[in-house]
Parts: C-alpha cells; sequence; structure tokens
C-alpha cells in the first residue's frame, strides 16, 4: 500500500524538488515540456534525421516545385565527378553533409548499349520531357578515379583505369545494368510535399526547429547575464547607481521593441548571428527590472543583515544569498521571453533582415510563399506558421506551470543560505 507524503516529508524536500513535484501536477505544463523536448530533440539531431541531409536541407529540384504532401519522384543517382564528402557522425547531425550522388528525377528509363537513356521528369500530362543518355559507368562510378577508357561493344565490357591503383579493370554493361536497377534507380518519397525552389519542405521545416530554439536559447542567456547584473546592482546598492541604471532601462523600455532590434541588426549587418545579439539585447529589461525589484524587498531582510555583519563582501552576499531566493521569477520570465525571442526571430526573416537564405527560418519560409495563401497551396505558409504557433504556446505553457509550481503562497517561505 502506498502512503501519502506527510506535510514534514514535503518539506524536508529541497525547493527544486517540491517545484518538479507540483510541475508534474500541472498536465498543461508538462504537455508544454514534452512538445519543446520534443523539439529539442529534432533540433539536436538535425540532420540525421531530415529526409534531406544536404547543407541547409538546400537540395533544389526546380521541376519538382510546389508537389503535393506525399507526392513521390523516380530518381536516378549519378556518381559526382569529385572526392568524397562522408565525414563524421557529428559533422553530419550539425552542418549536414553534401551527397556523392547527382539526383536526376524521372519519367522512364531504357538501356540502349552502354548507356541509360531516361526522360526527365516535368510534371506536365503528358509528360513530354527531354531525353538524356548517361554512360553506365559515368553513372556508377566518377570518373576522376575511374576514367572509362574502352567500350568494347562484342564482349559487352568497359574498360577503365582506376587511378587510386594505376591498374585497368573490366566490368561488363550486365554487371553495371544490375548496380543501376539495383541501387541508383530509387523513389523518393516527400511527406510534406515540396517547396516554391523543389526542396523537402518536411526537412526545412525540421532545421528550422533548430534556428529558433538557438535563437531563443542564445538571446534569453544573453538577456540574462545583463539583466541579472545591472538589476542586482541597481536594487541592492540603491542610490545613483540605481537611478543611472533606471534611466537606463526606462529609454529602452520605452522604444519599440521590434523597431530596437531592427535597428541594431542594420547597424550589424543582416545575419543569424546578428540576429542572436540585437534579440538578446533588447529583452534584458524585463529581466533587469524583475531582479531589482525582488532585491529591493529582499536586501533588508535579517539573513542579508548577518551576512553584512560577518564581514562578507557586497558580491558574495548578492550572488550566494540574494540570488538563489529571486531565481524561481527568472525561470519563468525567461521561458517567455524564449516565447518571445522566437516570435521576434521569425518576424526578422519574415521581413528580410533576419536568418538568410538558404538558411531554414520558419519566418524566411512563410515569407517565401507567402502568395500562396490564396490559392490551393495555402499550406506552405500555414505550415511554418503552425511550427511558430506550437513552439510558442509550448513555452508559454511551461512558463506559466513553474509560474504556478514556484507560487510563494505554496512553497517554503524559509531563506535559501549559501554557505
Amino acid at each position: 500500500m502506498k502512503l501519502k507524503k506527510t506535510h514534514t516529508d514535503f518539506k524536508s524536500e529541497s525547493l527544486s524538488k517540491q517545484t518538479w513535484i507540483r510541475f508534474k501536477k500541472n498536465k498543461l505544463g508538462m504537455f508544454g515540456l514534452f512538445l519543446v523536448v520534443f523539439a529539442s530533440i529534432i533540433s539536436l539531431l538535425g540532420y540525421l534525421i531530415t529526409p534531406d541531409s544536404s547543407p541547409f536541407a538546400n537540395d533544389q529540384k526546380p521541376e519538382l516545385h510546389i508537389k503535393k504532401p506525399g507526392f513521390s519522384a523516380q530518381v536516378l543517382l549519378i556518381k559526382k565527378n569529385e572526392l568524397t564528402h562522408h565525414g563524421n557522425i557529428f559533422t553530419k547531425m550539425f552542418v549536414g553533409e553534401v551527397s556523392d550522388y547527382s539526383s536526376i528525377p524521372y519519367y522512364s528509363y531504357s538501356f540502349k548499349g552502354f548507356d541509360i537513356v531516361i526522360e526527365e521528369y516535368t510534371g506536365n500530362t503528358p509528360n513530354n520531357g527531354t531525353k538524356t543518355k548517361y554512360n553506365l559507368a559515368d553513372v556508377v562510378y566518377d570518373v576522376n578515379n575511374n576514367s572509362p577508357i574502352v567500350n568494347d561493344s562484342v564482349a559487352n565490357t568497359i574498360e577503365f583505369y582506376q587511378l587510386s591503383t594505376g591498374s585497368k579493370t573490366k566490368v561488363t554493361v550486365a554487371e553495371l545494368k544490375k548496380i543501376i536497377e539495383g541501387n541508383l534507380l530509387t523513389s523518393k518519397t516527400f511527406l510534406l510535399g515540396t517547396d516554391l525552389a523543389g526542396r523537402d519542405l518536411l526537412s526545412r521545416l525540421m532545421i528550422g526547429t533548430r534556428i529558433s530554439l538557438s535563437v531563443g536559447f542564445i538571446s534569453v542567456i544573453i538577456s540574462i547575464v545583463i539583466g541579472i547584473l545591472l538589476g542586482a546592482m541597481a536594487g541592492y546598492f540603491r542610490g545613483w547607481l540605481d537611478d543611472a541604471i533606471m534611466w537606463l532601462i526606462n529609454v529602452v523600455w520605452s522604444i519599440p521593441t521590434l523597431l530596437l532590434v531592427i535597428a541594431i541588426t542594420l547597424v550589424l549587418g543582416k545575419g543569424i548571428l546578428q540576429v542572436f545579439i540585437a534579440v538578446g539585447l533588447t529583452m534584458w529589461v524585463d529581466v533587469a527590472r524583475l531582479i531589482r525589484g525582488q532585491i529591493l524587498s529582499i536586501r533588508e531582510k535579517e539573513f542579508v543583515e548577518a551576512g553584512r555583519a560577518l564581514g562578507y563582501k557586497n558580491m558574495r552576499i548578492i550572488m550566494k544569498h540574494i540570488l538563489p531566493n529571486v531565481m524561481g521569477p527568472v525561470i519563468v520570465i525567461a521561458a517567455s521571453n524564449f516565447a518571445s525571442a522566437i516570435l521576434t526571430e521569425a518576424g526578422l526573416s519574415f521581413l528580410g533582415i533576419g536568418a538568410q537564405p538558404p538558411t531554414p527560418s520558419w519566418g524566411e519560409m512563410i515569407n517565401a510563399h507567402r502568395g500562396y495563401v490564396l490559392v490551393d497551396s495555402a499550406y506552405l505558409a500555414f505550415v511554418p506558421g503552425i511550427a511558430i504557433m506550437i513552439l510558442v504556446l509550448a513555452f508559454m505553457l511551461v512558463g506559466n506551470g513553474l509560474r504556478d509550481a514556484l507560487d510563494s503562497k505554496s512553497l517554503d517561505s524559509k531563506p535559501i543560505l549559501g554557505n
């Protein structure tokens, strides 16, 4: 029989454990946390799990532009005449991997002698695509290391020179056909269809998760560091320093956030790194005001006076005795700022001054396809818009759950004392 925890047992637990127990009871908060964790996993694994693992998921196929979700295309893979691009798993995870093969969508194919002839896909009815032929050996091997030198029509073989070994090798046409039909004539399915440039929409949506979470995370870190520093100084020392910091806070507070971000971005230049800095430099005001107010209410408490009486330095009192007692509200506002940062980044990318193409930002994806909202391909803009909405909602649910879990009425009000 499972016994309920007594009030004494509950009070003996740490503040963080009490908070987690209360947070778990909030179903909406846990749902939001699940969405955040799910998005974080997608962001972390990145190109390892995307259908298109090329850098920025930017494998463009103009002939496949704006295909409906679930569309499948027949593709011929042709070996590139380049060195292999395979790296380690971490390189592929974070920056993607250039394929060793060029992929050409086709409608039909046939073998003629030493060549494969394909009718390129056009999407029209009838297809009426251009017919192009490729040497079988050129399809299977790269000519830099395996250069065909003789086509023997009598023996149905192709002789080529291997640069890596310095020797000549013969391969039959039948063997080459078997390799091509078994490995290089494939089918590719686009679960969410393709965008205007013929790129896999699902892959770009997944990599866009990384951009949004990265902007939120780095911006929140910047805002928390600056906000805690200035807010703690203003609240603890007061006097002229408090007046000066509050004047700066009021000036920044009076400027619309989006206009300030645009101004900073124009000064620093366009790009995702500039967005990180610009968004972070505009969100510290909320944190600073909160920290200042919390410290003003706690700086005269007995445990702070005891620290001064023991001769502790101001920095030690602030870092080890005051800040641990005010970090709860900071965590809540950080979750809210995370959602704001995602929205701001999407807005900047929509305006063209955020993440620059081919970086797959959700805001840029909406901007690129906004003209299709009134036609039968409105989902191209709606899908990234829904992704923004879900992720922002998730962080708001987490923030609300943390606010309730950290409610001072339900938690022990004893101060946290440092060593």
